[in-house]
């Protein structure tokens, strides 16, 4: 697929989404049941079971079932909707959500990033707007206050990659539990089935689900929603039948009285089944990190309408069929379902738990998108796969990843209590991860007052807090699950981050300088051979290194170079006519440009894009732009850079699609002699030079160092896609230049 303008421009893209239609909102909120809430809307599958797993279960009291419904649903209520649904999905970029989505905001308002190549022609894209209030005393000093301190810049980049490496373990854990809960409920019928079966059947359905991924979210959608539909009216049906039948008084549990007096009757026990309840708002994150997916809009017409009334009766509903049968604590769930419809439950339960995981699978594609292009995580193949939704994708290498850890959490615990507790740990983390990104988004970009961002912050912090203690408490008995996987994830992003960043600096202080081309004549000291030669770069300014390296060994270059860097810049996506930035590098008789290709951190960065031709086209209308502003030097539209810059002139050129007929119609009418250069060059051949970099660790380095850069850095470095996929460039048209940096 190819992502041209078309792809933003007649789609159903962020930038026009609030000028859908009713009919357009309506079917993009039906569509996120099926994505967004399947992992919300499972969690009554092992809430109750979870929260009373410890010495919780042991309480005869109809106290404690009161309050242990009192702070679901104050919980639900209070992190769900307001928190996430009325607060944070205001804090969209550009339509994008998550917690690198909230990064990016920041970084864009407060130059906080730490991303090389950002220069002031950014701030021209229209996705990257920061008007607003003008800044206050408090933002003000909040933005000196990071501008000063670089660590603290390096600090909230580290607190970013802690909550984005534990929602990806997150994204391990959901899918395993929710399958494994639903399909335990058929040993209720069929008591002699083997747990190893149970075992197998969740597996099996596992490998299902991912395999369905390739196909996008937008057909999964269509054929998940009808599930999670018809699974939240059967929740919320028979939790209404349970509240009528078993206890009505269960209402009066939705006083906050309740959770005080279950926290002193309880004590620890209460505190630390905590962690159990904090379940019920497994998902939040996911449906803020899909927001891409759809839109804000859609998102919360779902919720309110559909999925927050339907939990709640279900979490009501169960909670008075437990008021009189204690007894069934472990299995409350599926007893509590009447007799005559347990069967059709079931099996709307285990495909509910099959859509349940594609709400977080979605979000870690989401997540790792956006890491690839803020350097914190290696290049992987990202496949758009819908024509209209702009955002919804698919990762191959993190899918069959995810799948494999899926499998082994599975299968080496076989306890959805020990599943749990880790997955409590790991959502309130990333949770609290987004509450301070909150509260520092309400200050420096909103411009609020410093009182309502602490007051935010210490509001809903103290709540999460709460809730992560009481997680803590659980990590021998499977919180150290989610531990070790965010660590893991976390060291590949912080060494891979370290490592592009390091290699950037070596380019940095290796590069060569144009006055010293500039010296060596037009022919710079070499023979001109016909042809276009393209010297990939990490730097948007001077001449690299590997372009020395090459020519010391190889005396001749092409009669045209062309220095082309690609680079991210902290906005989700950029129109295709503002892609590429043209400048010249030198004189005019030397024949030399630079381009520089700029993604959005949700932009696709590789599969079929006609590079070449683009170049070509980009680089002939950038001549004759030059031209016309020689001869017309009052054209507001042209920029020109200071002349003590190293390169010219810099335009943002449109979206000039080139064909073999269009460069013979270019043959026929551009009188320039420049531009027939070009495309005599262009039929000569293109030719792209690429630096293979091999990072070392210098002798005095400690080991961790060593073992990080020798080891860790060089292996994903081996393995990730390279700026050759992205260009689509032919194997017969590369040529590679070996180079060492020390670090």
């Amino acid at each position: 697929m190819n992502p041209s303008e078309d792809f933003v421009e007649e789609g159903i893209s962020q930038r026009n989404l609030k000028r859908a239609s009713c009919s357009t909102m309506l079917t993009l909120a039906y569509q996120s049941l099926g994505v967004v809430y399947g992992d919300l809307s499972t969690s009554p599958l092992y809430v109750y079971k979870t929260t009373f797993s410890g010495k919780l279960g042991l309480h005869e009291d109809d106290e404690e079932i009161f309050g242990v419904l009192s702070f679901i649903f104050w919980t639900f209520t209070l992190i769900a909707l307001f928190k996430y649904i009325f607060i944070v999905m205001s804090a969209d970029d550009n339509g994008e959500g998550g917690t690198f989505a909230l990064y990016s905001l920041l970084c864009r308002h407060a130059k906080l990033s730490i991303l090389p190549n950002q220069e002031a022609t950014d701030e021209e894209l229209s996705s990257y707007v920061t008007e607003g209030p003008t800044d206050s005393s408090q933002s003000s000093a909040l933005k000196l206050f990071f501008d000063k301190h670089e660590n603290f810049r390096k600090g909230l980049l580290v607190f970013v990659l802690v909550g984005t490496s534990m929602a990806i373990g997150d994204g391990v854990l959901t899918p395993s539990i929710s399958v494994l809960s639903a399909v335990s409920g058929i040993k209720l019928k069929i008591t002699e089935l083997h747990e190893n079966y149970v075992v197998v059947i969740s597996c099996v359905i596992l490998v299902g689900l991912f395999s369905l991924q390739h196909h996008g979210t937008h057909r999964v959608a269509f054929m998940f929603a009808p599930i999670v539909t018809a699974w939240l009216l059967c929740i919320c049906g028979i939790g209404i039948y349970n509240i009528f039948r078993w206890n009505p008084r269960i209402f009066r549990a939705l006083s906050p009285a309740y959770m005080l007096k279950f926290l002193k009757t309880t004590g620890v026990e209460g505190w630390v089944s905590l962690g159990g309840v904090v379940l019920s708002i497994t998902g939040v994150e996911a449906m803020f990190a899909n927001l891409g997916h759809f839109s804000p809009f859609s998102i919360k017409i779902a919720f309110t309408c559909l999925v927050y009334p339907s939990l709640v009766f279900a979490y009501m509903g169960e909670a008075a069929f437990l008021s009189k049968h204690r007894e069934d604590i472990q299995r409350s769930f599926y007893k509590a379902i009447p007799e005559a419809v347990f069967w059709p439950v079931f099996i709307v339960a285990t495909f509910a738990a099959v859509v349940g995981s594609q709400a977080v699978i979605s979000a870690t594609f989401s997540m790792i998108s956006q890491s690839c292009a803020l350097n914190c995580f290696p290049r992987v193949k990202i496949v758009h796969t819908s024509s209209k939704i702009y955002g919804q994708i698919y990762i191959p290498e993190a899918n069959w990843m995810l799948m494999c850890l899926c499998l082994g959490v599975t299968i080496g615990l076989r306890d959805t209590n020990m599943m749990g507790h880790a997955y409590g740990l790991a959502v309130t983390t990333v949770m609290f991860v987004t509450t301070c990104l909150m509260a520092l988004v309400m200050t420096i970009v909103w411009k609020k007052n410093i009182i309502t961002s602490i007051s935010f912050l210490v509001f809903f912090g103290s709540i999460e807090l709460l809730y992560i203690s009481a997680s803590i408490s659980k990590v021998p008995e499977g919180g150290w699950i989610p531990l070790v996987l965010s660590l893991v994830f976390m060291g590949v992003m912080y060494i891979w981050n370290y490592g592009t960043r390091k290699k950037h600096q070596f380019d940095e202080e290796n590069k060569v300088s144009v006055n010293r081309i500039v010296c060596l004549g037009p022919s710079l000291g070499m023979v001109r051979v016909p042809g276009i030669g393209v010297v990939y770069t990490n730097l948007v300014n001077g001449v690299p290194a590997v372009f020395g390296h090459f020519v010391t060994n190889l005396p001749a270059f092409h009669q045209v170079l062309v220095f082309v860097c690609i680079k991210s810049v902290h906005v989700p996506y950029v129109r295709e006519n503002k892609r590429l930035v043209i400048s010249r590098v030198g004189p005019k008789e030397y024949g030399m440009f630079r381009c520089i290709v700029r993604y959005g951190y949700k932009d696709l960065q590789q599969e079929n894009y006609d590079f070449e031709n683009r170049l070509v086209s980009g680089i002939i209308q950038f001549i004759e732009t030059e031209e016309e502003c020689v001869l017309k030097p009052t054209l507001p539209e042209h920029t020109f850079m200071d002349s003590n810059q190293e390169d010219n002139v810099v335009h943002s050129l449109s979206d000039f699609q080139v064909t073999k007929s269009g460069i013979e119609h270019l043959e026929n009418t551009i009188i320039k002699d420049e531009s027939l250069q070009i495309l005599k060059a262009k039929e000569s051949g293109v030719a792209y030079i690429l630096g293979q970099s091999h990072a070392k660790s210098k002798k005095s380095s400690s080991v961790l160092k060593k073992f990080a850069i020798d080891i860790v850095y060089a292996f994903l470095s081996k393995n990730c896609r390279g700026p050759d996929v992205i260009l689509n460039v032919r194997h017969t048209s590369l040529l590679e230049v070996g180079m060492i940096y020390y670090v």
